[in-house]
């Protein structure tokens, strides 16, 4: 097949998002005077290359930039970039083994001195230096070499074809960095040049004046930002420490703050502080999926330990997939996210939720059919002989041992599911662990997720970024924890189906944006719909709060929540 390019979500090759807002808020830079934020970790230094923390990361993403970024919608869209590579726009080799990019014309560092091509190379030598210890170094994985062409264009040479070529210089983790500024910071020196890395020179629409660690960085609009209309505030404050609660209620309540980070608090909490009518929450979603596991192997402590929960000894009743639908069918997932997540979650019949390239039409799971469950159950030859209440099929009963995180929300799920189950014949045993050691993966603990010595198992994780690959890759056969792998591994059900394996290969192979897109849905639905080895249940989004002043916000899971804050500005009554 021949290879194309992957642009892990749809390339915007034209106007950052929301063009809308540009057009209606044009302006003299600064009109809008100061914004505030909030984030309720303090950021500690200015750089995503020494510290891998969410709120280094973003407070850095004000004032430093990379050539393109992911949009609110998993898209590429160039940044200091004039366009995003691709096979098609010659940007991108055949053999997909190097990537070109160019950059804008005319850009300048806040201290007004020209960005160029020499600029992105040394930051792939900053970070790709042996003794410099980057926090992002994986990006640059398989970078070969790096070729300056002119000023404005250099190729990035991998060693071996890349179908995903977007890792140096893509998103918030790995911006351009100026040379002349941090040329002698290169390897064990990073981590003493406390002023470039506290008050980085940048492109971005800020400049920091004043950074307090884990305290308060203090900026003002870069006067050389490449958008003379941006950004609408003069200047910004940028506040760290306290609690979600506190964060919330400074936006919400009071209205000393216009932005407010994470806030990880019960639907009702917020619904509270949103009466205070000085802001709203917000919420996006990015990839993180709430589910449930079905274990395919017996992990009856009656077996010899080391066979337990191995491919040695198939599970009793899990192996009938008429078993694991009837589960999945006795599920309300509309009501879970009612009681759990409110705004911040939606139902989902996906492992894979999101960029809608990757995200299957799959919706079969999102009604409730108890009676149904019941007569698939009866089917399958699952019937309550005794009265018990409990169905059982050859001398085995459909007995369920179900555990998951020590957590209120899911011991909530745990509850409601066990009764929705009940209802169908099946009894249920609930267990709940410490996070630290159901999710520690000690070999020698009995009580770890990768161990899954239980029938069923639930918690949620995602992906970085926003092709999954690597992600849809961890049930293949063979990579599921056992003995011989001291229990590590990532195919936690011990899942193995060839057509899925032989899908899995075909991908690694393709770089063309739509062939990839029906690849993966095709692999979230064997595994999710066609065989119901993975249950998915809420699709978890991210929830922040901004001033009912603040305008131009889009919350953003793929990238900096803010990505454009050069966008914001102050809505007039």
């Amino acid at each position: 097949m021949k290879l194309r390019t992957l642009l892990m979500g749809a390339v915007a090759s034209t106007a950052l998002a929301p063009a809308a807002f540009a057009a209606a808020h044009e302006g003299e830079r600064g009109r809008d005077g100061e914004v505030k934020i909030i984030y309720w970790q303090a950021p500690s230094i200015m750089t995503p290359y020494l510290s891998g923390g969410t709120k280094d990361l973003e407070a850095a993403s004000l004032v430093i930039e990379p050539l393109g970024r992911y949009d609110e919608n998993g898209a590429l869209v160039p940044y200091l970039a004039a366009e995003i590579p691709t096979v098609e726009n010659g940007g991108v080799s055949e053999d997909l083994k190097s990537i070109t990019w160019k950059l804008q014309e005319g850009l300048l560092w806040s201290d007004g001195t020209p960005v160029t091509t020499a600029d992105v190379k040394f930051t792939a030598e900053y970070c790709m230096h042996p003794e410099g210890g980057c926090a992002q170094a994986s990006k640059f994985d398989g970078v070969e070499s790096i070729d300056i062409i002119d000023d404005l264009s250099l190729t990035v040479n991998f060693t071996d074809a890349k179908p995903n070529p977007y890792g140096p210089f893509m998103g918030a983790q790995s911006p351009i960095i100026q040379a002349a500024q941090f040329a002698e910071c290169l390897g064990a020196k990073a981590p003493e040049c406390t002023d470039a890395n506290f008050n980085p020179i940048g492109t971005g629409p800020f400049m920091v004046t004043d950074f307090r660690p884990n305290d308060v960085i203090q900026m003002v609009a870069n006067p050389n930002y490449r958008d003379p209309n941006k950004p609408a505030f003069a200047s910004l404050t940028f506040k760290g420490g306290g609690d979600a609660t506190a964060a919330g209620r400074a936006v919400m309540e009071t209205g000393e703050y216009d932005y407010a980070w994470n806030m990880q608090l019960a639907p009702d909490v917020l619904a509270k502080m949103a009466e205070g009518g000085k802001g709203v929450p917000i919420s996006a979603f990015g990839t993180l999926v709430e589910r449930l596991e079905m274990n395919l192997t017996n992990p009856s402590a009656d077996l010899p330990e080391g066979e337990r929960s191995t491919v040695m000894h198939p599970h009793p009743f899990l192996s009938d997939f008429k078993v694991r639908k009837a589960l999945s069918m006795a599920i309300d997932r509309p009501l879970l996210v009612e009681v759990g997540y409110g705004q911040a979650g939606r139902p989902t019949c996906n492992l894979v939720p999101a960029p809608a390239l990757y995200a299957s039409d799959n919706t079969e799971c999102l009604t409730q059919d108890i009676e149904g469950a019941k007569a698939l159950l009866d089917e399958a030859g699952y019937t309550d002989s005794d009265g018990d209440g409990v169905r059982e099929k050859d001398g085995v009963k459909l007995s369920v041992l179900y555990q998951t995180s020590t957590n209120a929300v899911r011991q909530d799920f745990q509850a409601l599911i066990k009764d929705w189950w009940n209802q169908i014949g099946v009894e249920v045993e609930l267990r709940n662990l410490d996070a630290s050691v159901f999710f520690g993966g000690d070999p020698g603990s009995p009580d770890t997720f990768q161990k899954f010595y239980a029938d069923v198992e639930m918690y949620a994780n995602n992906f970085d970024g926003t092709d999954p690959q690597a992600y849809l890759s961890a049930y293949r056969c063979g990579g599921e924890p056992k003995p011989s792998s001291q229990w590590q591994g990532e195919n936690i059900n011990r899942f193995c189906n060839e057509e899925y394996d032989a899908l899995l290969d075909e991908l690694s192979r393709t770089g063309e944006l739509s062939k990839r897109g029906e690849i993966a849905k095709r692999l979230n639905d064997i595994i999710t719909k066609e065989t119901m080895t993975i249950v998915p249940l809420v699709d978890r989004g991210r929830v922040s709060a901004a001033s009912t002043t603040l305008g131009g916000v889009v919350l953003n899971t793929w990238d900096s929540e803010l990505w454009n804050a050069a966008d914001w500005y102050r809505m007039k009554d």
